[in-house]
């Protein structure tokens, strides 16, 4: 590599000085992180002396145009292997011994980038609830420095799914086919819509009615996780179909390995009927309190009838022996598989986190502040002239189908190609086989001369292994559930 190239190089901090403030960080093996000096972001707050984490595999070639940048879902990480494992390897589509393959970590995200945990100099304290937006062009923009400060010529090509397909495509509309030569787009869309932005909103909510969240200001050894929780499950139920919900549950009863995974309560058998009531009542409430005896009608001046229509006051009672009662089944393996889902949730990521990410995705609109398009999304998209793969999911209700056929139909030089599967949107996470055979035919006739060039050695080349349980990734396999 060149001096000038060499000198350009940012500054790398340890990222043992930051996980002793952001704890999660550590949760990302091998990942280094560098600061960049400074940046203004769209809202025009500049920034300065900020970290972005990125993990990389194999390395550039002569020209260094031989770079392959994979954009990461709302809650993933820097860690390819984690979430797309099976399409990193030689000879696969994330191949590191012909390209030098690297993921950047969002802003916003908790694993090393730039975030509400990040200690603000101004205060001393974690940016919590005061950290500024960040825009997805923010986050292009602050990764093209890092792929600057690496010696990068140009991205042989852009892939991302989900929020990283909004990553690629601003990618591929902020620098163009010379800088950026091709791109792969999975299950996103030009504009985040009014569907995804209220799923978003429920999901805040649900943070925010957490008594812990204290508007942001909570301390990490007592966050708000029945919200964040909640909000995680919430979004589970984006990321699948009813169809695949129903396959893999219907309405069986969990097992007790289940339901320990899922960390159900043990409570002491019930000694009354009140008490009966109130255990089903209140299952999976995680942030209840200490059992309590109050009469529901306590502050009022009458109750229920099932007397007469013209008693003015009247009392209802439900009795008999506890050993008596056969209530019809309340608990089922759907609801024990979201709060595992939950539970797993809260150890691995952070709810101001969480919050930032989703306005992020809310900004995403690929014509927005664009004049020289007019502000016309479809002119937007005629002038991305980068080959394109879009892949689509039929069956995802939260990145329609529609919306990659809308892309395809304009972006000039595109290909649109259907996933049938019932898996709904995380089918982009789950259908290995095909999506890496559907990148590996479209790089063997867009990127000929790289995936031509003789295969080169890499730095742990004979240790990449795939990772069998996700911890990053949107998808979470429920098949053995």
């Amino acid at each position: 590599m060149s001096g000038t190239l060499q000198s350009r190089r940012l500054k790398e901090i340890d990222v043992g000085e930051i996980a002793e403030i952001n704890p999660f960080v550590k949760l990302v093996n091998d990942q280094r992180i560098v600061e960049i000096p400074e940046m203004v972001l769209e809202s025009e707050i500049r920034i300065t002396n900020f970290p972005i984490a990125y993990k990389s595999w194999g390395s550039l070639n002569e020209k260094a145009d031989n770079c392959l940048v994979v954009c990461h879902a709302l809650t993933g990480s820097a860690d390819v292997a984690d979430w797309w494992g099976p399409l990193l390897g030689d000879g696969l589509a994330f191949d590191p011994s012909r390209f030098f393959v690297i993921c950047l970590n969002s802003m916003g995200s908790p694993y090393g980038s730039f975030s509400p945990l990040c200690q603000n100099e101004e205060t001393g304290r974690a940016y919590g609830p005061e950290f500024p937006l960040c825009t997805v062009r923010d986050d292009v923009r602050a990764h093209k420095m890092v792929l600057d400060s690496l010696g990068v010529t140009s991205i042989a090509c852009v892939v991302g799914g989900s929020m990283g397909g909004m990553l690629a495509l601003e990618w591929a509309t902020m620098y163009g086919k010379d800088y950026v030569r091709n791109m792969v787009a999975l299950a996103t869309s030009a504009r985040h819509s009014a569907w995804c932005i209220s799923w978003s909103e429920a999901q805040r909510q649900s943070i925010y009615s957490d008594p812990k969240y204290q508007d942001g200001y909570y301390s990490l050894q007592d966050p708000p996780t029945a919200g964040l929780s909640a909000a995680r499950m919430s979004a589970l139920l984006t990321y699948r179909s009813r169809n695949s919900f129903e396959t893999k549950f219907a309405r069986r009863t969990p097992s007790a390995e289940q339901e320990n995974k899922a960390g159900k309560q043990s409570l002491p058998p019930p000694s009354t009927v009140s008490e009966h009531s109130m255990q089903i009542h209140n299952d999976g409430n995680r942030s209840r309190y200490e059992p309590t005896r109050m009469s529901v009608s306590s502050s009022t001046s009458s109750s229920c009838s099932f007397h007469s229509a013209s008693s003015i006051t009247s009392n209802c009672s439900a009795v008999g022996e506890v050993k008596e009662v056969k209530p019809a089944q309340t608990y089922f393996s759907a609801q024990s598989y979201l709060r595992y889902q939950g539970s797993k949730f809260v150890n691995r990521f952070d709810s101001n986190c969480y919050i930032s990410i989703t306005r992020k995705l809310d900004t995403h609109d690929l014509a927005r502040d664009r004049p020289e398009y007019n502000e016309d999304l479809t002119q937007v998209l005629h002038s991305i002239m980068q080959p394109s793969l879009i892949i689509g999911i039929k069956s995802d209700g939260l990145f329609t189908y529609s919306e990659q056929e809308f892309l395809a139909e304009n972006i000039p030089n595109s290909t649109l190609e259907k996933i049938e599967s019932p898996e709904g949107h995380d089918a982009f996470l789950l259908q290995f086989k095909l999506i890496n055979s559907l990148i590996v035919n479209f790089l063997r006739k867009n990127a000929e001369e790289i995936m031509n060039s003789p295969p080169r050695l890499w730095k742990e080349q004979n240790q990449l292994q795939t990772v069998n349980e996700s911890l990053f990734g949107e998808a979470e396999e429920v098949t053995n559930w």
